[in-house]
């Protein structure tokens, strides 16, 4: 069994809305696992759902430079300690020389870029008093590419074969708005189709009472239909146009969806809350020693 943790606790809450005790007891009755003990707490009725995202703590921007023959793409995101520093003209052109270098050295992970980039990163923390980080970056390739970024918060590459970058940055845009974990139902494993199947034979279970065999497999397969749509991308109804799905768009386009990455700022990292209020007070209080 593992350990059950305040930080194990604390990422239940922030991913059900659940109180300390319920989270606490549910994750001692999993084991320490957490995604069963979102899965019970379901199943019990105590939640409807659950974020699917990590802690979105951390600050800073996402960047995206697409290639001028829209073939060559890199998304990167660098953080910093408040979002008020990630607004600076500083730091804007930390992260926007920092892309570009990316995108023309054809640099395909973060390691050399950080690097590289060092000198100028130490630079500016001593200039504005907070600390900066190159946190990752991928290199997308493809026929043809298309990117959105939603408020530097929120960036996405599409990956198509056939179609136009046009078509990529809408279904980017799609992506932005509705972060699908996968891209095709054949991805969804087995393993996650049957813990869906679990926890809504649990939810229901007194609907299906008594039901014929054939009927409560009609619900279940009814569900997993759902889940499958809402979890894949190309299942998913169009935010621009819910009447069709984001697959049939792009097969209408004579396109296919290769891939897509998608980047949230912060995604996995937990910043550590603080008082303001006591942080000043600290604050004077060092400056009086």
């Amino acid at each position: 069994m593992a350990e059950i943790t305040a930080a194990l606790v604390k990422e239940l809450r922030e991913r059900t809305g659940e109180g300390m005790m319920d989270c606490k007891k549910a994750l001692t009755k999993a084991g320490g696992d957490i995604e069963k003990a979102i899965d019970d707490m379901r199943a019990s009725g105590a939640i409807k759902a659950a974020k699917k995202a990590g802690n979105v703590a951390a600050e800073g921007a996402i960047a995206v430079k697409v290639a001028a023959d829209n073939k060559r793409a890199v998304i990167m995101e660098v953080n910093s300690q408040t979002d008020f520093l990630a607004l600076q003209d500083d730091f804007k052109k930390f992260v926007a020389d920092s892309i570009d270098q990316a995108l023309a050295e054809n640099l395909t992970s973060v390691e050399p870029l950080i690097a590289s980039r060092e000198a100028a990163r130490v630079e500016l923390v001593a200039k504005v008093g907070e600390n900066v980080n190159i946190r990752r970056l991928t290199a997308v390739e493809g026929d043809v590419l298309g990117a959105y970024v939603h408020g530097n918060k929120i960036g996405v590459i599409v990956s198509l074969k056939g179609g136009t970058p046009e078509l990529a940055r809408d279904i980017a845009m799609h992506v932005a708005a509705s972060n699908p974990e996968f891209l095709l139902p054949s991805e969804v494993s087995a393993e996650a189709i049957e813990r869906e199947k679990g926890v809504f034979l649990s939810l229901n279970e007194d609907k299906i009472k008594g039901k014929p065999a054939e009927i409560v497999e009609k619900m279940v397969a009814g569900r997993i239909s759902k889940f499958l749509a809402e979890a894949s991308l190309v299942e998913q109804s169009f935010v621009k146009d819910p009447e069709v799905t984001v697959g049939a768009l792009a097969k209408k386009a004579g396109a296919e969806i290769v891939s897509f990455v998608r980047y949230g700022v912060g995604e996995g990292i937990e910043k550590v809350e603080s008082n303001f209020a006591d942080e000043v007070a600290a604050q004077l209080a060092a400056s009086k020693q």
